[in-house]
């Protein structure tokens, strides 16, 4: 398959001082799975805005479908729909996301914003509140919401677009254990259903259990290698190089030790096996 989602030499300046990204270059095939991870601070969450449409680079091309994506081209009302009817990114705050008065009202902004009709776009709202068990909240305002609800009606508010592109910032990050499971296996199983996924994390824990390609970006804000998931979280000395893992130093009596501490364990989703 050929790529459906790519970034060539993106760079980027906050304030036009402060590096963000530095010639970073990625190239996402249709039905992927694909993860960037780095220290916090190293840009992963711009990246994805960029890749979103949110932000322009400074320098650099983004392309869907071979189609640029650009300040110019998303002023055009057409490029714009197919655009944001392919691509749907989740915040790594579900707060700046969630705006409507109502889950329901969330969750059907999306493909009436796209054209699509409301007898369709309830049916889309119905499918994805089952999937999601949000049910019972329809009515529910997102500020009375928990941090774990909103994060699915976040998700939810995107999948009833229907896109074929998933980019997800930090999507396990602050989710009590049980949320954070249930959001992995929903991840997986849209993954397995087709949809081209793209996640920023510095969750070693869950790129041991989803087995993306990697793109490790460094804290000079640069991409530091791409490989597999094995390949990346095998390698200590590239993990504690950019601030993925540290060294614990301690005494035995009076001998100095030092281990490494990486805070996950390694372990493959039983569909990853071959």
């Amino acid at each position: 398959m050929g790529d459906i989602l790519a970034v060539k030499n993106i760079s980027y300046r906050y304030h036009n001082t402060i590096p963000a990204l530095v010639d970073v270059s990625l190239n996402i095939k249709e039905g992927e799975r694909y993860a960037v991870i780095g220290a916090n601070g190293c840009g992963k969450s711009t990246l994805l805005r960029i890749m979103s449409g949110l932000l322009t680079p400074d320098q650099g091309s983004v392309t869907f479908q071979g189609r640029e994506v650009s300040e110019k081209s998303l002023k055009d009302g057409i490029f714009l729909r197919f655009f944001r009817a392919g691509v749907g990114y989740i915040f790594q705050d579900s707060d700046v996301q969630l705006f409507c008065p109502t889950v329901f009202d969330e969750l059907i902004f999306g493909p009436l914003q796209l054209g699509i009709c409301k007898r369709e776009s309830k049916d889309r709202v119905e499918e994805v509140m089952k999937m999601l068990g949000l049910e019972g909240l329809r009515d529910r305002p997102p500020y009375m919401l928990s941090g774990g609800e909103k994060k699915r009606v976040a998700l939810g508010s995107v999948l009833t677009m229907n896109p074929q592109v998933l980019l997800l910032d930090e999507p396990a990050n602050g989710l009590d254990p049980r949320t954070q499971c249930f959001l992995t296996e929903l991840i997986f199983e849209l993954s397995q259903a087709g949809k081209t996924i793209l996640i920023s994390t510095h969750d070693l824990t869950l790129i041991s259990e989803f087995q993306p390609t990697v793109a490790v970006l460094s804290e000079e804000h640069s991409i530091e290698t791409i490989g597999s998931a094995e390949e990346i979280l095998q390698d200590e000395d590239l993990l504690l190089k950019v601030n993925l893992i540290h060294e614990h130093m301690h005494y035995h009596g009076k001998t100095l030790h030092t281990h490494r501490h990486s805070h996950y364990v390694y372990h493959r989703h039983p569909d990853t096996e071959h």
